[in-house]
């Protein structure tokens, strides 16, 4: 993968997530944590090399085929990415919206995740007015509230104290316990060694697969 007309982000850089596997990844600034995930998410394709998604070979796949693979995949992007125009409650239920799923049969679960992340009663709130911290935790509650087969999340701990940084853990640990593919990039390194999950180390442009912590 490359930027434009520089040299290439990843050189040998091979690894497989099993299903309802949980990985963490790390790297110094700039090793390519983000770039890592939006390869995964589809969101770019490889300028070179080969890259299956539930397996598929992304390269030779349609536009509907790549949507449909998406709409399979959970993502907490580092810079948040809520829809302003929507309040907390409807920005979580989006993507139960987008699956044409008849409301009653959701609100009530959208309400209890609120609540999970500590934004029960802030339900009503716009994005604009929510605090950094506040505004991480929704987009986290997004990205899970459909119970996706595979869950990227980029810093998802970044903007939160670290009880609430233990309570997203949990939640990511019970998604996962339910079959769930999980990989989150931190910066971490108590969150990370005290997961006990293995760690994915990105490190000039390759990968090392590593013990976790105890936990």
């Amino acid at each position: 993968m490359r930027y434009g007309k520089a040299p290439e982000v990843f050189s040998n850089l091979s690894f497989q997530l099993p299903t309802g596997s949980f990985h963490f990844l790390t790297g110094a600034s700039g090793a390519g944590k983000t770039s890592l995930l939006s390869l995964i998410y589809l969101a770019h394709r490889a300028s070179e090399g080969r890259i299956e998604v539930f397996g598929r070979d992304v390269a030779h796949a349609s536009r509907e085929n790549l949507a449909a693979l998406r709409r399979r995949i959970g993502v907490v992007f580092q810079d948040i990415r809520l829809l302003d125009h929507l309040n907390a409650f409807d920005n979580v239920a989006l993507p139960l919206r987008l699956q044409k799923n008849p409301s009653k049969s959701w609100r009530e679960d959208v309400a209890e995740l609120l609540t999970f992340v500590g934004l029960g009663d802030r339900a009503g709130v716009f994005p604009a007015s929510l605090s950094g911290g506040e505004r991480q935790r929704l987009a986290i509650a997004r990205a899970v509230v459909a119970k996706p087969d595979l869950i990227l999340a980029d810093e998802p701990t970044g903007n939160v104290d670290p009880a609430m940084s233990q309570r997203i853990l949990r939640l990511l640990n019970l998604l996962h316990r339910q079959g769930t593919t999980v990989l989150v990039a931190s910066h971490d390194p108590v969150l990370v060694a005290g997961s006990g999950r293995p760690v994915l180390h990105l490190q000039d442009g390759g990968v090392t697969l590593m013990r976790g912590g105890a936990g």
